[in-house]
């Protein structure tokens, strides 16, 4: 079985910071890409940033500029610096990863349970 933990989540003023980490932890084979979803309250979970096992990242159009992720420095890790955070990117921020679990097993979808991340003056 494979877990994802989220850290990092809060309460930040606009413009402020935050830096959420993830760690993938189970039966892992390999990770072929690592990212970030966020569900603001009445809306649909969105895509907020991934990155694939070969460096390729992509982001919402509504962070760039203002988000990055990166892979960790343990394995099966992966971080997101959120700058000049604005009233907007309030919303739960849940960790995704496609995984292996092992030889001869295809690929899944694995989910956090989510961070709050909360800005607001």
């Amino acid at each position: 079985q494979v877990q994802l933990l989220e850290s990092g989540g809060g309460l930040v003023q606009p413009g402020g910071s935050l830096r959420l980490s993830c760690a993938a932890s189970g039966s892992i084979s390999s990770t072929n890409a690592m990212g970030w979803y966020r569900q603001a309250p009445g809306k649909q979970r969105e895509l907020v940033a991934v990155i694939t096992s070969g460096g390729n990242t992509n982001y919402a159009d509504s962070v760039k500029g203002r988000f990055t992720i990166a892979r960790g420095n343990a394995k099966n890790t992966v971080n997101l610096q959120m700058n000049s955070l604005k009233p907007e990117d309030t919303a739960v921020y849940y960790c995704n990863a496609n995984i292996n679990p092992g030889p001869l097993v295809k690929n899944y979808v694995y989910w956090g349970q989510g961070t709050q991340v909360t800005v607001s003056s």
